[in-house]
């Protein structure tokens, strides 16, 4: 149970990737269509952000529940990556992909040692 925390922060980055790759990659065409009737609906781009970052949030916080077959691991680990994702994005840090797994891996497992220790 002690790498329960290290467990987490792996597959939350797996689910990242997996966000990435199904929506930014495969279904590429409904989430351009789909951003743009939230756009037609909310009138800022601010909100539209905000929408885009909660609906990538739930799809960790499904993912996660999933998995561990917890609802709080779910709802933790989607809560720790939406804050994450809101910092680098208002902060402005634009670093490779690596860097940005590395930030979020370190921070999500930080969290995790926290909160489970």
């Amino acid at each position: 149970m002690e790498l329960v925390w290290f467990y987490i922060a792996v597959f939350l980055a797996i689910s990242d990737e997996l966000h990435t790759r199904i929506l930014w990659k495969t279904f590429m065409d409904f989430y351009i269509i789909l951003a743009s009737i939230i756009r037609e609906t909310v009138h800022s781009n601010i909100q539209l952000w905000l929408i885009h970052e909660g609906l990538e949030a739930l799809f960790h916080f499904i993912v996660l529940s999933f998995i561990f077959l917890s609802i709080e691991i779910g709802f933790l680990a989607a809560l720790i990556h939406l804050i994450v994702d809101i910092y680098h994005q208002i902060t402005g840090l634009e670093h490779g992909w690596l860097y940005h797994r590395a930030l979020h891996f370190t921070i999500e497992s930080f969290f995790f040692i926290l909160i489970l220790s």
